[in-house]
């Protein structure tokens, strides 16, 4: 069976496309048939493009990324701008059809859990519709915590449960960074929690090599 991971945020530019890249990469490096997919964005392409070199080519662009809008707004206000919609059903069917090529699919949301994607759905409905497991991506600085808890209480209850958190690392870290972790697993079970370190501009392909990186990887996948 298909296992299928949405990866979310607390907020827009947290990194998720980042992971995604990074977890496609480790997962197609040993040899796990998996594709990426960022069904909805709006402003620039670039996230798509990064998930298309991911794959090296096993999806086309516009198989990773159906509908993108040129305004740089939440899609469900750039879409009637272009006089288009998009609906639940139809993101759905698309990565359906993604399940049924590959054994892993990464769907990557376009900002937060609960911004609006299309007509009356957003990420937590996305999650739903697919039994997906939620992998939350945070950046490890103060105020995380409350925006995690924020961000896990909105999950559908079912897929609470299964949801994974991945802190990322900020270029400076702040007073908080060095004691999120144990803070939130308070909260949340410490054994789905997993700390990305700063990656700096390092190529993608030597950054899935680096053993903190890899740890987070394989904890993800097979946590």
């Amino acid at each position: 069976m298909t296992h299928t991971y949405f990866i979310t945020g607390t907020d827009t530019g947290v990194g998720k496309t980042v992971l995604t890249s990074l977890l496609t990469r480790f997962l197609r490096a040993g040899g796990v048939p998996a594709a990426a997919l960022k069904p909805i964005c709006s402003g620039g392409r670039a996230d798509a493009r990064a998930l298309h070199a991911a794959m090296n080519g096993a999806l086309s662009l516009d198989e990773i990324n159906p509908w993108h809008f040129r305004a740089a707004v939440a899609p469900a206000l750039a879409a009637p701008r272009e006089k288009k919609t998009v609906t639940l059903a139809q993101v759905v069917a698309r990565i359906r059809s993604a399940q049924k090529k590959f054994a892993v699919v990464l769907v990557e949301g376009a900002g937060g859990l609960l911004s609006p994607l299309g007509e009356n759905f957003d990420s937590r409905d996305l999650i739903a519709a697919l039994r997906a497991t939620p992998v939350i991506v945070a950046p490890n600085r103060l105020g995380v915590v409350n925006h995690l808890l924020l961000t896990l209480e909105a999950l559908p209850r079912n897929r609470r449960a299964q949801a994974k958190v991945v802190l990322m690392a900020p270029p400076k870290p702040d007073a908080a960074t060095a004691s999120n972790l144990k803070l939130l697993a308070q909260f949340f079970p410490a054994v789905k929690i997993f700390p990305l370190p700063w990656l700096g501009r390092g190529s993608a392909t030597n950054l899935i090599l680096k053993k903190r990186v890899r740890q987070t990887l394989e904890g993800l996948v097979n946590g």
